[in-house]
């Protein structure tokens, strides 16, 4: 299937190829770790205590398997629907690609909402206007960012991304220094309660690390998709992993906790300069979920598995303005009207059990269809313990 749509002239338009392998790469990174370490980093903590780095671990690695399994679908099928499109050629059906495409849109919108009810009680520190109007300013105002163009678009939440890990970066600097020792082992647990308290705080930990899912639907906007977003994928999750752990790990020592652990590292102006790093770093997963949500839209309607108008390119943007605007309402619905302590769960539990069909999709067109020349490849025994993997973070979650 060609990545053409029909302009509003009546002729053929395509998503514009302009994104690098660099850019796809902090792309990624800005939402994960603006979605993540942000806003979930206080219930991971609740949960898991001193072992919290331990928790970040575990759901890096369930995360990293997952995202293995992404990373060679989006190589033998480098296609905006994404993880819709994965399931249909998997298991050729189109019924169960378009309920994939339902719960994605469910589990992106949930997402969303997070990250801007997060952002926005960063955001509230800063600014004196209620939470419903600081949602409804964040969500348009990134909605019609998102209309401009993928490659100014994605380039600046790029440049927000590498403004998150300084922030992270720093964070971890001070948590160190003003821990009062190092005392590492106290980080493993003693205790078979200890070790419940690890798994149950890294299905919180899991909310961290959605959104490296999101690059696959750029793919059409991609240069060298075959390569350049399978890894972005694996770098993304490597090194998010890797700061979560470092800065999970300067909290616990440094003794903070509370609602906002990384603000309580800082005090008086410095508090208020990272409160403002936080919102932007949170505010900016907004933006990628709504371009995600986008590009679902978008390629569905290319399957004729959505209405057609939906596949409308802007013809001086090439940006599918109709799709993006249905994106920005959805998000901006769930954001208003969904209680903010009732969406991580949801949501998690949502994602992983997409991830489930998406890793069980990929091990069957393994076993039926050859690899390809270019194609990123993993291991046959990768999809099934990626699958196996998200299965028990979910029931573990139940008994945390």
């Amino acid at each position: 299937m060609n990545s053409s749509a029909i302009g509003p002239a009546g002729t053929h338009l395509s998503l514009r190829r302009s994104l690098t392998l660099l850019t796809l790469l902090f792309y990624g990174l800005a939402v994960i770790v603006g979605a993540g370490i942000y806003v979930a980093i206080a219930s991971v903590i609740d949960r898991a205590g001193d072992a919290t780095p331990l928790s970040f671990l575990l759901a890096g690695i369930v995360a990293g398997l997952t995202g293995l399994c992404y990373a060679e679908l989006a190589s033998r099928f480098p296609e905006a629907s994404g993880a819709a499109a994965y399931v249909m050629h998997g298991f050729g059906s189109n019924r169960l690609a378009q309920l994939t495409a339902l719960a994605l849109t469910v589990a992106i919108a949930i997402a969303a909402a997070s990250i801007a009810s997060g952002a926005v009680s960063y955001l509230s520190k800063l600014i004196g206007l209620s939470p419903t109007a600081l949602t409804t300013l964040l969500v348009v105002g990134f909605t019609m960012l998102a209309m401009l163009g993928v490659r100014e678009s994605a380039s600046l939440s790029a440049a927000i991304g590498v403004l998150e890990i300084l922030g992270i970066a720093v964070a971890t600097w001070v948590g160190f220094l003003t821990a009062p020792d190092l005392n590492v082992e106290g980080m493993l647990p003693s205790s078979v309660t200890g070790w419940q308290g690890v798994v149950g705080g890294s299905f919180i930990a899991f909310f961290a690390f959605i959104g490296f899912e999101s690059l696959v639907n750029m793919a059409e906007e991609a240069k060298e998709p075959r390569r350049t977003i399978p890894y972005a994928i694996v770098g993304a999750i490597v090194v998010s992993t890797l700061l979560y752990i470092a800065v999970s790990a300067a909290l616990v020592l440094a003794d903070r906790g509370g609602e906002s652990p990384l603000i309580g590292l800082f005090q008086g102006s410095h508090a208020s300069l990272f409160a403002a790093v936080g919102s932007l770093a949170i505010a900016n997963g907004v933006l990628v979920e709504i371009m995600m949500l986008a590009r679902l839209f978008y390629g569905m309607a290319r399957r004729r598995q959505l209405p057609a108008f939906l596949e409308q390119v802007n013809p001086r943007t090439r940006t599918p303005i109709v799709a993006t605007a249905l994106a920005g309402a959805i998000v901006l619905a769930a954001s208003v009207l969904i209680p903010f302590k009732q969406l991580v769960g949801f949501a998690n539990t949502l994602t992983l059990g997409i991830f489930v069909l998406v890793d069980l999709a990929l091990w069957r067109i393994q076993n039926t269809r050859p690899t390809g020349e270019r194609a990123f490849a993993v291991a046959r025994w990768v999809p099934p313990v990626a699958a196996a993997s998200a299965v028990a973070l979910i029931f573990a979650n139940l008994f945390a």
